[in-house]
């Protein structure tokens, strides 16, 4: 806006000038007539000076040697006074003209800044306004010719902070939906960069947000069925939908992703956004269900199929031997107590986990709960001449329900023994530890793989499952135990080797 300014106060300055020039060229055109009278006045008075001096002095003239002085005279006088009232013109006039043109340039600039300053408040203004500063505002000086200027990119001002702070809250709530739904979003756009993407999605794929913003979606190195489904969704432009099996930090997950294409104003094509939602427990949880039916049935089919067997065949006379009676009847006896064991397994283990389940929790001495254990399971040791040994380091007290604390230790004590070769030996230790009671459970049995360490507590699993089955087991026992120790607050611990043994550890806060 100086520069603007300096312009006006240059052109008007230039227009003064010459404004100025050409009055002084009339003014010159105009000098003879102005100063005619003047000199005839001058020469009239010259002629007679001199006619009055010759006169005085008595000088013998002719008259035409006294014309010839008088006109000699007339003419000198008309060239100097001439000479003279032009210099005096030309400097009265420059004179004149310099200050005259001081005063009009100083009341000019004076104008020009009056009415460049509102101009130069509202220039800012504007230019804050650009730079996203929507609080600025423009000076309304009341009687300026630039208030209705002023008022009008004050209201633009207002409204554009208005649109601001509305566009700011929709965009947080938008930020805030995107960052907190529980699937992976990405938005790709139309060049393949990305554009967008939320917290689920970087944390997912192990990607920082600085390292994936604008950055080309082939160089993540995300997996390739993921990226053959984008790139369907990019040739066709219609939306998709699918389940895909991808590998994601060393391990399988199931995803249900869905893609379609972002259209904004006009038809504009922007890009596609691929919204992504892990259903792998969903498929394990449904994997189970299928496994729990088919394994229910398998274990209820057996002992039935026994029963039904054994019991036609006594019908059909076999009862009238008593010594075939007698072997019939114990193995329906025997199926029929298996039947029940594994039918009161399941309502336990039902009623376990059950929303709500809770235990009668009480000062509880592991001491005690390992005692009673001992006594429950001595003559099946001894069946195995099985060696027990029994670390109590000191009276340990947890809040617990009694029974179910003997019911977990009586599961993993069976399992030690049934899993465990004849004339091996079984540890129970019992320690404290960080604020914590622990009691471990050790054995030199079968052992269990890495791989199957996970799955040992998911219902009908078994490590072995001809010796579970014949051992009498339901392969719910595990699973139990879990749950219980889960509802005590506490949490159970596997170490294995194959071949060597297993170690149960119990962990349980400590009173």
């Amino acid at each position: 806006m100086q520069s603007l300014r300096l312009r006006l106060l240059f052109a008007f300055g230039l227009l003064y000038i010459i404004t100025l020039a050409g009055l002084g060229f009339t003014l010159g055109q105009l000098f003879p007539l102005l100063v005619k009278d003047s000199i005839r006045t001058n020469v009239i008075k010259s002629r007679e000076n001199v006619t009055h001096a010759i006169e005085k002095g008595q000088i013998d003239l002719t008259n035409s040697q006294k014309n010839s002085i008088l006109d000699a005279i007339t003419y000198h006088t008309k060239i100097q006074d001439i000479s003279d009232i032009r210099l005096q013109l030309w400097i009265l006039l420059a004179i004149i003209f310099v200050i005259t043109f001081i005063i009009l340039i100083v009341i000019t600039y004076r104008l020009i800044k009056n009415l460049s300053q509102p101009i130069d408040n509202v220039m800012m203004t504007a230019h804050e306004l650009s730079k996203g500063n929507y609080l600025a505002r423009a000076y309304e000086v009341t009687g300026s010719p630039t208030l209705q200027l002023s008022k009008a990119v004050n209201g633009l001002a207002r409204n554009l902070q208005d649109i601001m702070i509305v566009r700011e809250i929709e965009q947080e709530r938008l930020k805030t939906l995107i960052e907190n739904m529980g699937s992976a979003l990405i938005m790709i756009g139309r060049e393949g960069d990305i554009t967008i993407v939320n917290r689920v999605f970087t944390e997912l794929f192990d990607q920082q947000y600085e390292d994936v913003q604008s950055q080309l979606f082939r160089e993540l190195g995300l997996p390739h069925e993921l990226e053959e489904f984008v790139d369907y969704v990019f040739r066709t432009e219609v939306p998709y939908r699918k389940q895909i099996h991808i590998k994601i930090q060393h391990e399988y997950r199931d995803m249900e992703v869905y893609g379609a294409p972002v259209v904004g104003e006009h038809g504009l094509w922007l890009g596609v956004v691929i919204v992504m939602h892990d259903i792998t427990e969903l498929k394990m949880l449904e994997q189970i269900r299928k496994d729990f039916v088919a394994n229910v049935s398998h274990e209820l089919r057996t002992p039935i199929t026994s029963i039904k067997g054994f019991s036609e065949t006594l019908l059909d006379g076999a009862y009238k031997e008593e010594e075939t009676l007698l072997s019939f009847l114990e193995i329906i006896n025997k199926e029929s107590n298996r039947l029940q064991i594994l039918v009161n397994d399941l309502l336990d283990l039902s009623k376990i986990e059950k929303t709500g389940f809770t235990v009668n929790m009480e000062k509880t001495s592991l001491r005690d709960v390992i005692i009673r254990t001992i006594e429950m399971t001595h003559q099946k040791i001894e069946e195995k001449h099985m060696r027990f040994e029994a670390k109590i380091d000191e009276e340990v007290y947890i809040y617990g329900d009694p029974n179910r604390l003997v019911q977990v230790v009586m599961n993993l004590m069976v399992n030690a023994i049934n899993y465990s070769p004849e004339r091996t030996k079984i540890t129970v230790h019992l320690f404290e530890k960080d604020q914590n009671a622990i009691l471990e459970i050790s054995d030199e049995g079968i052992g269990i793989s890495k791989e199957e360490i996970p799955r040992v507590f998911e219902r009908f699993y078994r490590i072995d499952k001809a010796r579970s089955r014949n051992s009498g087991g339901t392969g719910l026992g595990l699973a139990i135990v879990k749950h219980l120790v889960e509802a005590h607050h506490g949490k159970i611990q596997v170490d294995s080797v194959v071949g060597k043994g297993t170690t149960m550890r119990l962990i349980f806060p400590k009173i």
